[in-house]
């Protein structure tokens, strides 16, 4: 199998970097679609307007429905048709950039990405998460190639929830042990290859930079202010993990957190906040040093992400339950079949448990 690494076409990331908009549309094309939501059209137009104003382009506005389903996919590519479109910029957060990107490649446009939040790594991706009108989810679109642009104004970024930047860290911590364990077990990465070199560096980057930025970046964003440690977390957060999941690869961890989305006490936790747990318990499956586990475990409680069941909404432990989610974590077709050893959903329910009696003994 041949070794694969993809990422956007440009990654731009800076203060104040919303006001150039229209000079990396450009290139693009000349009259731009600008899906938004409501509260996002209210804080962003006059800054996208007067960076259009500078250029020769135009932008029409369309506000986002609230759901990337195919309905809305279909609706936007309608507005496209009708408004003479040729390039489409996504601004907010996850739904709104996967919808951009899915119309941009059932319409054959170019697409730009501007993530208001660093909360996942799914801006640079060549990926969109389908969903029904009812926010039910209904499958992966894998698009053939990853944007075009994505821009990240850091002053936009630091301006939300806080436990919106961890969550993006607790995403990006699996990243680095996600694509290790698929290097050793040869496993295929969503860019269709094995992970190369660079894929694998880029990984162990976003992982040292959580480690020696994190904490720090939390107590500025704390404050909604953007210090270099800041910058340095949303790159990790949105562009070193994000190259590191799509060519590095996806195994344990993501996989657990699937495992969870089965219990409802677990629905209002973020993305990101699962995905932290299951790399606990991933380094549990591999019997990793004690020393690596308690530098990952640390990193959680410095940060505030979640080290036992407790902190997932579980508040009372039911084996039924966690069998439940180790059968959906160890489901045949999940990622956790990318680990280089077999792994069954006793293996997964037994790990679970001793991340929570660990995680408890740590708090």
């Amino acid at each position: 199998m041949a070794q694969v690494i993809i990422a956007p076409g440009k990654y731009v990331q800076g203060s104040g970097e919303m006001k150039r908009l229209a000079t990396y549309i450009a290139p693009l094309g000349k009259k731009a679609l600008c899906l938004v939501s409501a509260s996002g059209l209210k804080r962003n137009q006059a800054t996208i307007d007067a960076s259009f104003a500078e250029t020769e382009g135009e932008v029409v506005y369309e506000v986002f429905n609230g759901e990337c389903c195919r309905t809305e996919i279909d609706r936007i590519i309608e507005v496209c048709k009708a408004n003479d479109i040729d390039v489409i910029i996504g601004v907010g957060g996850g739904k709104i950039l996967d919808t951009s990107k899915a119309v941009g490649y059932y319409h054959h446009i170019p697409v730009a990405i501007v993530p208001t939040i660093a909360s996942t790594d799914a801006p640079c991706s060549a990926l969109s998460v389908i969903y029904t009108e009812d926010g039910v989810f209904e499958s992966y679109l894998f698009l053939p190639q990853n944007p075009n642009v994505v821009l990240v104004d850091t002053d936009v970024v630091v301006k939300a929830p806080t436990r919106l930047l961890v969550s993006g860290m607790g995403d990006a911590l699996a990243t680095y042990f996600e694509a290790r364990a698929c290097e050793a077990s040869g496993a295929a990465s969503c860019a269709g290859g094995t992970p190369t070199k660079a894929a694998i560096a880029l990984a162990k980057l976003c992982y040292d930079t959580l480690i020696e930025k994190g904490e720090l970046a939390k107590y500025a964003a704390e404050q909604h202010v953007c210090t270099k440690a800041v910058e340095k977390i949303i790159e990790a957060n949105t562009f070193l993990s994000g190259i590191g999941f799509e060519s590095g690869g996806l195994a344990g961890a993501h996989a657990i957190h699937n495992g969870f989305t089965v219990l409802p006490q677990c629905h209002h936790m973020y993305h990101g906040e699962k995905v932290a747990f299951g790399t606990i318990v991933q380094l549990i499956l591999e019997d990793v040093p004690e020393e690596e586990l308690m530098e990952v475990m640390d990193f959680c409680v410095a940060v505030g992400l979640p080290v036992t069941l407790g902190e997932l909404g579980i508040t009372e432990v039911k084996p039924e339950e966690i069998m439940a989610v180790a059968e959906a974590a160890a489901a045949e077709t999940d990622t956790i079949h990318n680990m280089p050893f077999p792994v069954t959903a006793e293996d997964v329910y037994n790990a679970i448990l001793t991340a929570d009696a660990i995680g408890k003994d740590m708090l």
